[in-house]
């Protein structure tokens, strides 16, 4: 698995962190995410697609 952002797209809401915050933060500044682990382990799969699904800006692309 791979994972990217689309900064640009992100709105700062944080649901990303909420679900996964091993793998994404947020910058202080703006809120932006911020990838913690652009290839997650395995254990962290499911987090990773579900703070994609629940992302409300689709910053997040989820790559198999």
């Amino acid at each position: 698995m791979r994972i990217t952002i689309d900064e640009e797209k992100c709105c700062g809401a944080g649901q990303c962190v909420l679900v996964a915050p091993e793998v994404f933060d947020q910058r202080d500044e703006d809120g932006v995410v911020v990838l913690l682990e652009a290839e997650p382990p395995a254990e962290q799969h499911a987090a990773a697609r579900e703070a994609a699904a629940v992302c409300p800006a689709a910053a997040i692309e989820v790559l198999v």
